[in-house]
């Protein structure tokens, strides 16, 4: 998924830095989080999920971050030569590897195996967000995590009221470089798992290098701020266009104010300009 997000608006680049002050400062006293608008709204093992006043919106930051390679047709071989390695896929020796591999119709005990096009002889491995209207053993029903920027919901946390589902869209925003992506809640993973589970494409789109499932990324990319807007798969339902999605993001994101509006509510942006060095602003902007 090319999108070139970040330079086509450089209003995202300024709410994304503003939302990073936003959601990174400590709020160490309740009047602060009230005159910026934002306050604790739930906890997550030991992430905070910050809502944004006057929408569903909600933000957390995390510098934990694990690769996902579901949904990718060439994720996981027989030989275990795939992006992932089969333990990741539960097979064999689990049960939970029906959750991951699309099973064989002629044989449900066993995964299916793509007999023809460029990755035959893979497992086909698949996502918990489809497109209905293609076949179980069709590789592009499912989000190819080589190619889209998703995230990954543990199922606990999926569970919790008003976090959004599958096919919510949202922002990423790596706080030390600034470089930032579009994303869809793509997966849902492992009971209790830490938020920051993130598809091939996002991790790369964020500044990873080398990024492997198998390994994570070459480095680490530190602290991830992830904006998210639930109820926005509903309003625009997977599957989405490229283009589409990039639309979409930037509608929600006007949706919440923009820019401006942030500013204004804030009402002392000098508090933002004290908190972010020179150089690291200059970045972000």
């Amino acid at each position: 998924m090319q999108l070139n997000f970040l330079v086509a608006n450089v209003r995202i680049a300024v709410v994304a830095a503003l939302a990073v002050f936003f959601c990174h400062m400590p709020f160490q006293r309740e009047g602060i989080a009230e005159e910026l608008r934002m306050k604790v709204w739930k906890k997550y093992g030991k992430t905070r999920l910050f809502s944004i006043a006057e929408s569903r919106a909600y933000c957390y930051v995390t510098d934990f971050m694990s690769i996902d390679a579901d949904g990718a047709p060439n994720a996981y071989h027989p030989e275990n030569t795939g992006l992932d390695h089969l333990r990741h896929a539960g097979y064999p020796g689990t049960s939970w590897w029906k959750t991951v591999l699309v099973t064989d119709p002629g044989n449900p005990d066993r995964p299916f195996v793509m007999a023809s096009g460029r990755y035959s002889g893979y497992y086909l491995s698949m996502t918990a967000l489809k497109d209905p209207a293609r076949p179980v053993t069709d590789p592009a029903r499912y989000v190819d995590a080589s190619r889209v920027p998703y995230v990954v919901f543990p199922v606990t946390f999926s569970a919790l009221n008003g976090v959004g589902s599958l096919g919510d869209i949202g922002i990423a925003v790596n706080l030390s470089t600034g470089e930032s992506s579009p994303f869809v809640v793509g997966d849902l993973g492992p009971r209790n798992h830490p938020l920051g589970e993130v598809s091939i494409r996002l991790a790369e789109r964020l500044g990873g290098r080398e990024v492997s499932a198998r390994t994570g990324p070459k480095e680490p990319l530190g602290e991830i701020l992830y904006i998210v807007f639930p109820g926005s798969g509903e309003r625009y339902p997977w599957p989405q266009s490229p283009k589409n999605v990039e639309r979409i993001a930037l509608e929600l994101l006007a949706s919440i104010g923009g820019a401006e509006a942030v500013l204004a509510s804030v009402g002392r942006p000098s508090a933002f300009a004290s908190a972010v060095p020179s150089k690291e602003r200059s970045k972000q902007l």
